[in-house]
């Protein structure tokens, strides 16, 4: 009879943010060493296993369907395969999809590895100038104006620094919604484009940074220092 194959593992692999040379080598050894790589989306997964020169097969997984298909990938890994998890940059499942998953297989007893590498969360706490010794990670707010709006007011009173993250058409409108409910003499520091050649950090009063941002679109961490409102008596 037959042996019942140990179970596969789940590589939680970390791929660039921006400069492709951001890659790691043990993400390179993982990602030639598993039988499927799951992606956010097989387009921008693709791309990076050419770069790599890697032919793998591509698992799409993303918020339209992890429900679904985390049974699948299940399935797989308890008839012995390896697999790597991969968003479209960065550290994966950091407000990126793969959450389910990870549920899953810890209820199954399945194995998941680390690899880590690029972050976009880290490479702005690294150069970010607060004391971040302590602080709060808010992500991405609701996409409702009244619900951000409802979240950004009871923020306003917190006591840790914040981080907040949004897409980087909304980059503009976030502004805008923490001047309102912080006041516009609240300290903020953007990284925007991290490790692309239009890279550029900003730091100074959201006001300023409004002012120099002049509408930019770009892929960001807005960083609040710890909020100042009652200190300035508001806007």
């Amino acid at each position: 009879m037959a042996e019942k194959p140990a179970a596969g593992i789940l590589y939680i692999v970390a791929t660039p943010i921006g400069n492709p040379a951001d890659i790691t080598r043990r993400a390179v050894d993982i990602l030639n060493f598993v039988d499927a790589v799951i992606c956010e989306e097989r387009k921008n997964g693709a791309r990076l296993l050419k770069e790599l020169g890697l032919s793998k097969t591509l698992i799409e997984l993303n918020e339209h369907n992890e429900s679904s298909l985390i049974q699948e990938i299940l399935v797989l890994l308890m008839q012995g395969q390896s697999l790597a998890l991969i968003s479209d940059c960065g550290t994966p499942v950091f407000s990126d999809p793969g959450r389910q998953l990870l549920v899953l297989l810890e209820e199954m007893n399945i194995q998941v590895v680390p690899v880590p590498g690029a972050s976009s969360l880290m490479a702005a706490v690294s150069v970010c100038p607060f004391n971040l010794e302590q602080f709060q990670f808010v992500g991405f707010l609701p996409p409702k104006t009244e619900q951000r709006q409802a979240a950004l007011a009871r923020l306003s009173r917190a006591d840790l620094p914040l981080i907040l993250m949004d897409t980087p058409y909304r980059l503009a409108k976030l502004l805008g919604e923490v001047q309102q409910a912080f006041g516009k003499k609240q300290r903020v520091f953007l990284a925007c484009d991290l490790t692309l050649p239009s890279e550029k950090l900003y730091h100074g009063t959201i006001e300023d940074v409004i002012r120099q941002t002049n509408n930019r679109k770009a892929e960001f961490i807005l960083i609040l220092d710890k909020p100042q409102r009652k200190q300035f008596g508001g806007p």
